[in-house]
């Protein structure tokens, strides 16, 4: 059972995270030969404030 998990910024739509999570249940489907309902996709929504690349904020 693949748990994939996305960390992005908040502000994104229900709409745009159900499609987005459609997408990738298909591709797990397909790639890693399972069945859709074992594939679990989480959001993680973290504040810009909160990312830092080579210790700066971005």
């Amino acid at each position: 059972m693949p748990i994939i998990t996305i960390s992005m910024y908040p502000g994104r739509s229900e709409e745009q995270k159900k499609d987005f999570a459609a997408e990738i249940t298909k591709t797990a489907v397909q790639i890693l030969k399972t069945k859709p309902e074992h594939v679990i996709v989480v959001f993680e929504e973290n504040s810009k404030e909160n990312w830092f690349i080579n210790g700066k904020n971005l």
